[in-house]
């Protein structure tokens, strides 16, 4: 079984959207764009290429699949991700796109959440869902994430989308594992782990 892993970068007030610039999504009116790179470090750059050497595919959402597309196919080759970031798989799911240009790149057809429990059977490796909030909501309300690596950077900017937005699912998680940067970021992965359990003092 395959497992479907949510890859987040966060604010400490738990925003998510916009971290790499000042255009990538400004809806809502959102101004905080590219908030992630003052506040990361090159030991959060090395967490996260483990975690793409750790998978083999990724699952996109149609914002940020067009941001993807638009940026890596001419990225700067000397850069490490360039070639993994073009070469691996990437899973699309849109309910406007008809077709998908980028390198390796295959249209989820039907129901994401049933497409995506298709994914999960299938024969290969982990996926991994980068940014896509709103999938990753869908994902979380119909119990197909088992793991969540996040990076929560020191920095508050009180507006923007979050990844556990109004409405999520209660789950209990598991700690893989925890650690913070020189720079201050903590880099957590966690394991769902059913339903919480509640007790008292």
């Amino acid at each position: 079984m395959r497992k479907i892993i949510v890859c987040t970068f966060l604010t400490l007030d738990g925003v998510m959207q916009a971290p790499g610039g000042p255009d990538e999504d400004t809806e809502s009116g959102f101004e905080h764009g590219g908030w992630q790179k003052p506040v990361s470090d090159d030991e959060v750059g090395a967490a996260i290429a483990g975690w793409y050497e750790q998978s083999d595919a990724m699952l996109l959402g149609r914002k940020t699949y067009d941001i993807f597309a638009s940026y890596w196919p001419n990225a700067d080759p000397g850069n490490p991700f360039t070639e993994r970031m073009n070469t691996m798989h990437k899973y699309v799911a849109s309910r406007t796109l008809t077709s998908v240009d980028w390198q390796n790149s295959t249209l989820l057809e039907g129901d994401v959440a049933d497409a995506v429990r298709e994914l999960k059977a299938s024969d290969g490796g982990n996926i991994n869902v980068v940014g896509s909030g709103d999938l990753a909501q869908t994902l979380m309300r119909h119990g197909l994430v088992d793991e969540f690596r996040l990076t929560v950077h020191p920095v508050i900017i009180g507006t923007g989308k979050r990844l556990f937005a109004g409405g999520a699912i209660p789950t209990a998680l598991e700690p893989v594992s925890v650690s913070t940067t020189k720079g201050g970021t903590v880099v957590g992965v966690y394991r769902t782990n059913g339903e919480p359990t509640y007790d008292s003092y």
